[in-house]
């Protein structure tokens, strides 16, 4: 738990170029929004661990494609863009979603059109190291995959993947391969002086990840949530898993209820474990008074969850570090 006031920037992993970028954008006057586009789009154009922005995580055939949003918690606005090509700003484009749209939610070739129309530049977001995670990886039999019950066998082979024409379904019972040093996503909660609520995420997805594949960074609730008359709430982890229990929608409604943002995250991730205890996930959340807190499943190879919080009490973005459970 932590000692209270406001504005706070909080962020997901030790991403310190991000916190103070979106803490730089409070102090000259900016808003809340423009501190979480500003904050993630920063870890865009640093490339961070490679899990956010161009050059990172090829997908099965080797490209790089993003996925972000962005939450007013005002008004509930919510822009967000999954699948998207050739386009560097995620973030920046989720936000003219919100601008410039009657829409939530755009994806694939028809987000990156939509981007250009904005005036967005088309680049390529191929790099060499981005092609020769992707040669490394077919040369090891295209492992680890995302296929499952398919011939040829994914465990062994490359594809092209096809249904069996009998089906014996197996568990998977593989955990999730990551590690501290080995994640994904920024997430980041903004609250202003007057407890006003923003959150965002980007990210390049799940490195060798099934084409069209959408995580939980660009779905509302899952990836984030912002709601100024409660608080906000940010994840990174195993999108595939954690999406499917709105984490951070869950987060904010604990604290609502008047729970402290630490208990909240942690009953996040306890409801998640019941069914995938072997999940690699975090949340961050911070209510509207300015306290905040984090959890963390715990698994081999992470134990502890590093995360970024800027506030008057600390003086400039600070790392901070919570057990996992």
């Amino acid at each position: 738990a932590s000692a209270a006031a406001l504005p706070v920037v909080i962020n997901t992993w030790a991403f310190r170029t991000a916190a103070e970028t979106a803490w730089r954008v409070l102090e000259l006057g900016g808003s809340e929004m423009d501190a979480v586009e500003r904050g993630c789009g920063q870890c865009e154009i640093d490339q961070c661990d490679g899990s956010v922005g161009y050059g990172g995580s090829p997908d099965e055939s080797g490209e790089t494609t993003l996925d972000a949003m962005i939450m007013d918690g005002n008004t509930m606005e919510v822009g967000a863009v999954a699948d998207l090509r050739r386009v560097k700003n995620a973030i920046g484009v989720a936000r003219k979603v919100i601008e410039y749209t009657k829409h939530t939610l755009l994806v694939g070739e028809s987000a990156s059109l939509f981007a250009v129309r904005m005036g967005f530049p088309y680049e390529d977001l191929t790099t060499q190291k981005s092609l020769s995670l992707y040669s490394e990886w077919l040369n090891q039999s295209c492992q680890p995959n995302y296929w499952k019950n398919v011939v040829p066998d994914s465990s062994k082979s490359c594809g092209p993947y096809k249904r069996p024409e009998e089906v014996t379904f197996k568990e998977d019972q593989t955990s999730s391969q990551r590690s501290v040093h080995n994640h994904d996503t920024i997430g980041m909660v903004v609250i202003g002086v007057s407890g006003t609520v923003a959150s965002g995420t980007s990210t390049n997805g799940a490195i060798h990840k099934i084409p069209g594949r959408v995580g939980d960074s660009p779905i509302a609730g899952a990836g984030s949530y912002a709601d100024s008359t409660a608080g906000g709430a940010a994840a990174t982890g195993d999108g595939d898993i954690m999406m499917r229990f709105l984490p951070s929608y869950q987060a904010v409604e604990y604290m609502r209820m008047g729970t402290d943002p630490t208990v909240a995250c942690q009953k996040v991730i306890s409801r998640i474990q019941k069914y995938a205890p072997k999940f690699f996930g975090a949340i961050i959340c911070a209510n509207t008074t300015g306290s905040y807190g984090a959890a963390c499943n715990k698994i081999p190879g992470f134990t502890q969850f590093h995360f970024m919080v800027s506030s008057p009490l600390l003086g400039r973005p600070t790392e901070q570090v919570v057990d996992c459970i």
